[in-house]
């Protein structure tokens, strides 16, 4: 069920632009995910929230800068890095670059793993 809610969709439309992007859901919540990883979710979106799978470095550069539109998830998934974007407070261009931030995380590990899988060990090849 999408929302009505303009802050929702721009959240939709921006993560989705993000090449290879696709909507998914997690336990009945609208998620957004590169090759099956989530990069963001709307979760908290009957909260005004949106949320963003950042590094911890990320996450304190955005809720320092910025916090009335980024707060750290309380608890254990804030811990991990995952960020709530005020989507009322969030404009198009900063929401558009925090998503992207959120999405070249995932899209960075995916490539590493791959370039990881595709160099055989030395231990292999003695």
């Amino acid at each position: 069920m999408h929302s009505k809610d303009p802050h929702v969709a721009l959240f939709r439309r921006l993560a989705l632009s993000q090449p290879g992007a696709v909507e998914s859901s997690h336990m009945g919540q609208p998620d957004f995910r590169l090759n099956d990883r989530i990069f963001a979710t709307l979760s908290a979106q009957a909260t005004g929230r949106g949320v963003l799978k950042l590094t911890l470095e990320q996450q304190e550069a955005f809720t320092t800068e910025m916090p009335k539109v980024f707060e750290a998830i309380p608890g254990g998934w804030g811990r991990m890095g995952m960020t709530f974007v005020n989507l009322s407070q969030v404009d198009e261009s900063t929401l558009e670059g925090a998503l992207a931030t959120a999405y070249h995380n995932v899209k960075a590990k995916q490539l590493d793993k791959k370039a990881k899988r595709s160099k055989p060990s030395r231990s292999r090849l003695q």
